[in-house]
């Protein structure tokens, strides 16, 4: 995500109405849910935040993208964009199934408190899901058989591939695939025969894992919808290199003829770095995605419409140019802008799907051919407000709470913010100046978040998010992530099962009747 580089542009459109009511939400992923196994988990703690989510009168939990993540450990850069995440995984059911044991849990690791090791996740979670398909094919839990056969029927069409994957890269120590022997790595069809024959075990522990992790979120999912709460899922643009939608969709991306990409995406200079940021991740072919009608996008929507009721699509304006950057690169410096074939795929989907529930994250270097996607299909546009009050002109900045339009979610600030106390505690002096010229204000740094959170719930955007650590008032050492960087800290957030008190839920309930955005 990158802030906005312009002020108003002038497109001659006229203003969208929202497709959202006027409502509230809060931005959690699952990671950073409270819990004993070290990450968060689609257990008790999860229905805890549902119920506190309803108490506070929200609508909305936004979630990060939920995929199975890799290295770095960003939910961004994902194995499969329609995988689960195993690591959310909650043990304790599995415990209560008769898929795991109390003697299953001897050897439980101490977990660090309030952060994530994704290190310790890794070696010991797969251990546990391990033990809990070996009890499966054991005989326990047997009721689950009827579910997990119609689950991979109903799911092949991703399914498959993604288990022949991880147990194709597991075979080959976790290279990525393009590193792999050439017959598969090029999906020779008698080589991939051959290793589903030989890896049947390693695949069928996947989709078994996979089952566990939809099963669960469903029920997460109707416990929600029963207390009147929806979710908002987020979606990446563009897939991970090292990932089974590149491995089994690879005509359908810049490769060449060994499964190395001729270009890869990232952002220009801007805000976060000097260099831009070059992101790696492999660039679509739309004239070849736009001969098949955009399957694969139409798959991926539906998808996701299992999983979420809105769908946030980060990095929107590479719909209608994505900045190609030429492979091998150090830095995302020398590439260009090249237009993308948006307005088709979004065509085609809706044609196939119907009207899409989608919010743009149409941040960054915004020009009018973005604002005209996003407006022709409706789609709300996103603001933030720690971007709202730069420069000397502040007035005119499209972020500002008084120049917000209808059709906007507006946020505090985002997973690659600084929580909005430490964006105050480090903001320049001008924006600090900005700040309290508009709100004739002179907040102390205990009380500028929650004044923060009134400007964006009092403003007309049809639906305001703030992060849950903006609401616990916390510092910069708690923000989720720092953008172009693989520091240790990022994403591991997490909060502790006392944090969520009553108080805090009366609080935003009563701000949320008062800015006319109860949900239930």
């Amino acid at each position: 995500m990158t802030p906005p580089t312009s002020t108003l542009t002038d497109t001659g459109t006229t203003p969208v109405p929202s497709t959202l009511p006027r409502s509230s939400g809060v931005l959690l992923h699952p990671t950073s849910l409270p819990g004993p196994y070290g990450i968060g988990e689609l257990g008790v703690y999860a229905r805890n935040f549902v119920d506190w989510l309803s108490e506070a009168g929200q609508k909305y939990w936004q979630v990060m993208p939920l995929g199975p993540t890799g290295y770095g450990d960003s939910p961004y850069q994902a194995f499969s964009a329609f995988a689960g995440n195993p690591y959310l995984i909650d043990l304790t059911t599995l415990r209560a199934e008769g898929l795991l044991h109390e003697t299953d849990f001897a050897a439980t690791p101490v977990f660090p408190p309030g952060r994530v090791d994704f290190g310790l996740q890794y070696i010991w979670r797969n251990q546990m899901l391990e033990r809990a398909y070996i009890s499966y094919v054991g005989g326990s839990a047997a009721h689950l058989t009827p579910e997990f056969e119609a689950f991979k029927t109903e799911e092949a069409a991703w399914l498959d591939d993604y288990a022949l994957f991880t147990a194709l890269k597991a075979a080959h120590g976790g290279l990525p695939w393009n590193a792999w022997q050439p017959p598969v790595r090029d999906r020779q069809p008698e080589a991939l025969d051959a290793a589903r024959s030989s890896l049947t075990g390693s695949i069928e522990r996947t989709q078994f894992v996979q089952f566990l992790f939809f099963r669960q979120w469903t029920a997460i999912r109707v416990y929600a919808r029963e207390r009147g709460i929806e979710v908002i899922g987020d979606i990446p643009i563009f897939v991970a290199m090292d990932s089974s939608d590149a491995w089994a969709n690879r005509e359908q991306f810049y490769f060449d003829d060994q499964g190395q990409p001729t270009v890869v995406a990232g952002v220009p200079p801007d805000y976060f770095s000097e260099t831009g940021q070059l992101w790696g991740n492999p660039l679509y072919d739309w004239k070849v995605m736009q001969k098949d009608g955009f399957a694969w996008w139409i798959e991926r929507f539906k998808g996701s419409l299992k999983l979420f009721d809105l769908i946030r699509i980060d990095h929107f304006r590479g719909f209608a140019a994505s900045w190609e950057i030429p492979f091998p690169a150090e830095t995302a410096m020398h590439g260009r802008w090249v237009p993308a074939m948006g307005q088709e795929m979004f065509q085609a989907v809706r044609e196939a799907l119907g009207v899409l529930p989608i919010i743009a994250e149409d941040l960054g270097v915004i020009t009018p051919d973005v604002e005209k996607l996003r407006d022709d299909f409706e789609f709300p546009g996103m603001a933030v407000l720690q971007f709202a009050f730069g420069g000397g002109d502040f007035a005119v900045n499209d972020f500002l709470p008084g120049n917000l339009t209808e059709n906007k979610v507006v946020y505090t600030g985002t997973h690659d913010n600084d929580t909005t106390r430490g964006w105050w505690v480090n903001a320049l002096e001008q924006e600090k100046h900005n700040f309290r010229t508009y709100t004739s204000s002179d907040p102390s740094e205990n009380t500028f978040v929650w004044q923060m959170i009134g400007l964006a719930f009092d403003s007309r955007a049809a639906l305001a998010v703030v992060p849950l650590q903006d609401i616990f008032n916390l510092g910069s050492e708690d923000r989720m992530n720092l953008p172009g960087t693989t520091g240790d800290h990022n994403w591991t957030w997490r909060y502790r099962a006392g944090d969520l008190h009553p108080d805090m839920a009366s609080s935003l309930r009563a701000l949320t009747e008062e800015t006319g955005r109860l949900g239930h």
